[in-house]
């Protein structure tokens, strides 16, 4: 018997790709679990809860009843709750069977090595996971190293702007996921993090991954332009709360023509445009990534650096001896 039918926006993906992206739209908490979600030959449709990049409305059948559940977030197999709510915690464990744990954060991100502290709410005693996002599978412990999930759709923007055998520096690569997700088009990767638990994560997910041509780097990112590693094509600045700090580093370590990212988080349009025009001439667009709280949102200001004129650096030739293999 057909049930109660509802339109509804929805993402149509092809049916080998479903489940991934499933998995990640309910990280981004932009699915609508309500509805039940379609098969429509070789492609699956995917209700959300509002418009979106490719979105259209077709009619859903609603689901079953299903609990309530608290706020969270999604990271691999962990779920971290807004609230410490142990009752809450349960029934969402309970009711997403592929979680092991739920978490409760007792600290804010903070520190030079960008981390917090959890507790276990329910399931297993461990803030490690595995979190799977279009291909590539990373080790994450959320004590040991940041990791946010909810920018897998940046990471493969970027992917989609790299060009065969670029090089390509992350200046703040924590477990590697920027960096092992550009690694199969780029020609290298640097991938530079100050917090050793985030560099020897990012180590065990290039081995997991099979990724040959990531050199990870434990280092101040202020300190990279002295390091001899030459000039980039792209440059990669995913650390929202003090990027900008080290644009004049970036601007110093990418060729002319090359490509910056700067992440931020921001409270008004166009807030680091001044900081980027006093590093020299650039041309600058700026897109919104996310919302983060009621008054700051998540933004990235891609930056080409036309006519830069940055310091010449000797290439550290023995980073880079060996071609990439083949994938």
């Amino acid at each position: 018997m057909v049930g109660i039918t509802v339109e509804q926006w929805c993402i149509r993906v092809p049916r080998f790709q479903g489940e991934e992206i499933r998995q990640q739209l309910l990280r981004e908490g932009t699915i609508d679990s309500s509805l039940k979600i379609r098969r429509e030959g070789d492609e699956i449709l995917i209700p959300v809860l509002g418009p979106a990049e490719g979105a259209v409305r077709v009619a859903f059948e609603e689901g079953p009843a299903r609990p309530e559940l608290a706020r969270h977030e999604l990271v691999g197999g962990i779920a971290i709750l807004q609230d410490r709510d142990p009752e809450a915690a349960l029934t969402i464990l309970v009711s997403r069977p592929n979680l092991h744990t739920v978490l409760f954060p007792t600290s804010d991100v903070s520190g030079a090595y960008r981390t917090r502290s959890f507790e276990v709410l329910a399931g297993e005693d461990t803030t490690r996971t595995r979190v799977t996002e279009y291909g590539h599978t990373f080790i994450v412990d959320l004590a040991a190293a940041y990791f946010s999930a909810r920018l897998s759709t940046e990471r493969q923007r970027l992917r989609a702007l790299v060009r065969p055998g670029e090089r390509i520096l992350d200046m703040f690569a924590g477990v590697g996921p920027f960096a092992i997700s550009l690694a199969p088009v780029a020609g290298r990767v640097v991938a530079c993090d100050l917090n050793p638990g985030a560099v020897l994560l990012m180590q065990e997910n290039i081995v997991l991954n099979h990724i040959a041509n990531v050199l990870p780097v434990l280092a101040d990112a202020g300190h990279l332009p002295d390091m001899g590693l030459g000039l980039f094509d792209r440059v990669v600045m995913n650390l929202p709360l003090a990027a900008a700090r080290f644009l004049p580093q970036a601007f110093s370590l990418v060729r002319p023509g090359g490509t910056i990212h700067l992440y931020a988080l921001q409270s008004q349009e166009g807030e680091f445009l001044p900081a980027i025009r006093a590093c020299g001439p650039a041309e600058v667009k700026e897109r919104f990534v996310r919302s983060y709280s009621p008054s700051h949102w998540h933004a990235v200001y891609d930056i080409i650096a036309e006519g830069a004129t940055p310091r010449s650096y000797p290439i550290l030739r023995d980073a880079f001896s060996k071609d990439k293999s083949a994938e």
